[in-house]
């Protein structure tokens, strides 16, 4: 709001001096006025500058600074009083269009869920979304926020998860399913058991992740500074040579007050603003505007397998009965002792046995780090792993993710998972060498053997396996300067270090690691792979209008002031054209926004 009071300011300054000159015809008080608010105001971005020069950045405020002076001097007080408007205005035109283009990102903020109906003795009790405990029960009523992550145990409904994900169809939940909290319910009441605090809920993350991004402002000059030193250079020759040839001093004031460097401060953070809220729009939070600079001449891409290349979500691919046993009979016993288990392995084994009805489980008994001990239809049943189940067996234990089942203390088989390939997988890594990133690899801690073959089925060439996270820092820091900046794409906990070591870290956070998202500079709310490519896509674009709307600005203050060196433009008609030129480059700006 600072810009909004001094753009009033401004004005009313401007206001009280017309009534003097023009309706009590006191010229000089007038021009008083304007002459002491314009020496406020360009002490004031006098300082400014200084900050930032102390910083070790340079930019605009030096032209600017001396066309105001310039007018001054010269007693061209209303174009100096027009000049000053321009600035606090365009400041304040910045505002508003960051503010436009943040409205997708603060619809997280708007909408973030505040209460949730705990179910306790079959009576509810409203309580905060922060009171909720991880075990509790809560029910969701038709159009509420589920408040806080958890899993279905109790009713089917559709779930709007748009906001979370971006995708605009509503998905349909099962008990069991997990339900992230920010959904919307649809037209039936469900409850739910909570799996995490509120702090470490889904929505919460994605509203952190949006303070972040308000809270760290993306360094948006620095696009412009590239400009900005032979752009005031030109302007200050220009100018002199006027002023040396006509030996007026007006022909100085009246060229820099064409050159006024509004164009170059508002047209690169407008687009590169814009650009950020159409991420947003696409299912993608970025944390920074410098992200987005980075992403669009990315050239080389990691990716981590788990959960990134793959779908993280195991699935049954066989089931190998000793003799005596049946699979079926191996898959309904096992599944049956297992349908009450939260672990991975289980809820995909109840997955895959769903199509027929599971038996009544009793004297359930859970050894942690081991299995569990069920009796199911009169057996004993062990699920779990080798040594546990079959403590006496001679097979040794595979070399893939596996369960062990042992009936009645007798070994009966396993089952082997397979965690597959996303389907938009290959596609996306063809689609990356398309954008220019050519060097793309694999980092991931899984068996060599294993991260061969996905690599292989998605067409990566450069593989690295059986990494620690300390590893995969190594292999990032590695990489040459020529083949920077690097990407690394990944979704666990222990991907987070190397979210942070990467230029521009990308965390699959449908469904990934709240460590993961924290550490990452872009985090993806939908779990498709394919939106790296979307999000190196709307970098580029945002990044070629937002060069495209400096250098039009800067191409038509250029024609200005070799039109005013002339003198055929008076100062305060010279400081109006500058609104003009604003306009275009920041209309321009905002190109960014679009969807092509």
């Amino acid at each position: 709001m600072r810009h909004y009071y001094k753009l009033m300011l401004t004005v009313s300054v401007g206001l009280l001096a017309i009534i003097l000159q023009f309706g009590l015809h006191q010229q000089l008080a007038a021009q008083a006025i304007i002459t002491f608010m314009g020496a406020i105001m360009a002490l004031s971005m006098l300082i400014e500058m200084i900050k930032t020069l102390r910083s070790g950045k340079y930019g605009v405020d030096l032209l600017a600074i001396t066309a105001i002076v310039a007018t001054l001097a010269v007693s061209e007080y209303w174009a100096g009083l027009v000049v000053l408007i321009m600035l606090t205005g365009g400041d304040s035109l910045e505002d508003y269009a960051a503010k436009r283009a943040h409205t997708e990102l603060k619809a997280l903020l708007d909408n973030s869920p505040q209460t949730a109906h705990r179910l306790i003795d079959g009576q509810l009790t409203d309580i905060a979304v922060e009171d909720a405990a991880v075990g509790d029960q809560l029910v969701v009523k038709p159009g509420e926020l589920v408040p806080v992550d958890g899993h279905l145990i109790q009713g089917v409904a559709l779930f709007d998860e748009s906001s979370l994900t971006g995708e605009s169809k509503p998905v349909e939940k099962n008990i069991g399913d997990d339900l992230m909290s920010g959904a919307v319910n649809g037209d039936s009441a469900v409850t739910m058991i909570v799996d995490k605090l509120a702090i470490d809920s889904q929505y919460q993350q994605l509203v952190k992740l949006v303070k972040e991004s308000e809270a760290r402002p993306a360094k948006f000059v620095r696009l412009a500074d590239r400009y900005a030193v032979p752009f005031t250079l030109v302007a200050y020759v220009i100018a002199g040579i006027a002023w040396a040839l006509s030996g007026d001093p007006h022909r100085f004031a009246e060229v820099l007050v064409v050159a006024s460097p509004c164009p170059l401060i508002l047209a690169a953070p407008v687009a590169m603003v814009s650009g950020m809220s159409r991420t947003s729009r696409n299912g993608i939070v970025v944390k920074t505007g410098d992200m987005l600079e980075k992403l669009s001449t990315a050239k080389s891409a990691a990716f981590d397998k788990t959960g990134t290349i793959t779908s993280g979500q195991l699935t049954v691919d066989q089931i190998i009965p000793q003799a005596g046993f049946t699979a079926d009979q191996i898959c309904h016993l096992a599944a049956s002792a297992e349908q009450n288990s939260s672990h991975i392995l289980a809820r995909s084994l109840v997955k895959y046995a769903n199509d027929t009805p599971l038996s009544t489980t009793s004297h359930l008994e859970e050894i942690t780090g081991n299995g569990v001990i069920a009796t199911v239809d009169q057996h004993i049943v062990k699920v779990g792993k080798l040594k546990f189940v079959a403590p006496d067996t001679t097979q040794q234990p595979l070399a893939t993710t596996a369960i062990y089942v042992a009936i009645d203390d007798q070994y009966a088989g396993y089952i082997t998972f397979i965690d597959n390939v996303r389907p938009e997988a290959a596609t996306t890594l063809q689609a990356l060498h398309t954008e220019g990133v050519h060097n793309v690899m694999m980092l991931t801690g899984d068996q060599q053997a294993i991260a061969d073959k996905i690599a292989a089925d998605v067409g990566i060439d450069t593989v690295a396996a059986d990494l620690l996270p300390a590893d995969k820092i190594a292999h990032l820091k590695a990489i040459p300067a020529a083949e920077r900046p690097v990407i690394m794409v990944g979704d666990g906990v222990n991907d987070a270090p190397s979210l942070t070591v990467a230029d521009v870290g990308i965390a699959m956070g449908a469904h990934g690691s709240t460590a993961a998202s924290e550490s990452a500079d872009v985090v993806i709310l939908k779990d498709d792979l394919s939106r790296v490519v979307t999000a190196i896509k709307i970098a580029k674009d945002t990044m070629q209008v937002a060069k495209q709307s400096v250098l039009i600005g800067i191409a038509i203050c250029t024609i200005l002031m070799l039109i005013a060196s002339t003198g055929i433009i008076p100062a305060l008609f010279g400081a109006m054209l500058q609104e003009v030129v604003d306009t275009v480059s920041i209309l321009w700006a905002l190109r960014a926004l679009r969807d092509h």
